[in-house]
């Protein structure tokens, strides 16, 4: 080859706009050619024929696609999914296209720009009473204090309340920019703990910790009691692996709190999680409509929408693929529009795929597992070893926002 010619991997707006600055071009240039240089693969599922054939022709006469069932066509089935293919540019002018048209296209037309704005969204705040968290400029570092005796990874290591305090300033030093604390297991099979005994493991805790580490402290827990007294205590933030579904009162503390959520998809409880059948029909899909719902529920229930942090709950309830394809296709969740909490920390699946049994030794199967969720998109990972995945995650992170 004698001239020097290289394809361009533009995946987002921004970067095809700083690729066009980089040539000097005109800045009406880069805002005309911009959104042709992106290229998106946009999935609606379950439409009516009718409605998918009007799609492929405008898509079609705008210069994009749109893939349909064979059945589309004539009409012969009652549902197809419609995978839109274009342009930024030309997503655009189909949106505007649509906006006239009957038979539900309007309301298409409506979520398609709500999805193109969160998929464009990098900067998010999280409000606490005591402080502003920035979730815009890097990953952050959640570091995890298990104050029982029988979680998955190092259940007993904290049997008092100076032996918590020690890991958490410990975790401090290691540059952990948040500590979650637990009372009660959540490893697949875990039984449910009395909530005086869950109080008694978190809430003095919780008071030392907020007193002397700095930092924002979240309270992983399912009962709004426990939530309350934390909160009280110092807590900041709450951690629910039932997206506020196990306690009715819980969303009524975390908005009279005004504390962030942290909303999780999970299928069954910690004892039955991972018995029976895990298949899902659509796993992305199921997830990301599971967590749209409840971002709605916690909206409605007075929670402010810009304090909900979403978690697809790996391992919870899914299988080693079912994990895998979580962390490979993350980045569609963001058009959930709400920064993504991820925990892969020495979890079943990285030792499976590794041939690690102890936990504690899942060091690389989970650093590798955290560079994948803090690439495609993650803003918080949950983590055993805050040292070690500190580092980790400035790593990918430098690679995932250079320009």
């Amino acid at each position: 080859m004698k001239n020097r010619i290289r394809p361009l991997a533009v995946t987002s707006l921004p970067e095809a706009e700083d690729c066009l600055k980089k040539i000097g071009v005109e800045p009406y240039g880069i805002a005309s050619m911009g959104s042709k240089m992106s290229h998106l693969n946009l999935l609606i599922e379950g439409l009516k024929p009718k409605v998918a054939n009007i799609i492929k022709q405008e898509m079609l006469s705008l210069g994009g696609d749109a893939a349909v069932s064979r059945g589309s066509v004539d009409c012969s089935i009652e549902k197809t999914d419609v995978l839109i293919m274009g342009t930024g540019k030309q997503i655009l002018r189909f949106i505007e296209k649509i906006d006239l048209q009957p038979f539900g296209l309007k309301v298409i037309a409506s979520d398609l720009r709500e999805l193109l704005l969160n998929l464009s969204r990098e900067s998010f705040q999280l409000k606490t009473p005591r402080r502003t968290i920035d979730l815009s400029r890097r990953t952050l570092v959640m570091g995890v204090i298990n104050a029982t005796p029988d979680s998955f990874s190092d259940g007993g290591t904290i049997t008092c309340e100076e032996e918590g305090l020690r890991q958490a300033l410990k975790m401090v030093g290691e540059g952990a920019d948040i500590l979650d604390v637990g009372g009660e297991s959540s490893r697949p099979g875990a039984a449910p703990v009395p909530l005086r005994e869950e109080l008694r493991r978190v809430v003095p805790l919780i008071r030392r910790i907020a007193r002397e580490a700095g930092i924002p402290v979240s309270i992983d827990t399912t009962k709004a009691e426990v939530a309350r007294q934390a909160i009280d205590a110092g807590a900041e933030i709450i951690n629910d692996i039932t997206a506020l579904r196990r306690d009715g009162r819980m969303a009524r503390v975390a908005a009279s709190a005004g504390v962030p959520v942290i909303l999780m998809h999970m299928r069954g409880t910690p004892s039955t999680m991972q018995k029976g059948d895990l298949a899902y029909a659509s796993l992305i899909g199921e997830i990301r409509d599971f967590l749209g719902d409840r971002i709605e529920k916690a909206s409605l229930s007075g929670i402010q929408q810009d304090n909900l942090v979403i978690d697809p709950g790996i391992g919870f309830g899914k299988n080693v693929d079912d994990n895998l394809r979580l962390l490979h296709h993350l980045g569609e969740f963001k058009v959930l529009g709400r920064p993504i909490c991820v925990g892969v920390s020495r979890k079943h699946f990285t030792g499976k795929i590794t041939g690690v049994a102890r936990p504690a030794d899942r060091i690389e199967g989970t650093a590798a597992a955290v560079t994948a969720a803090v690439l495609n998109g993650a803003s918080i990972i949950r983590v055993h070893d805050v040292g070690t995945m500190k580092r980790v995650a400035a790593m990918a992170d430098a690679i995932r926002r250079v320009r």
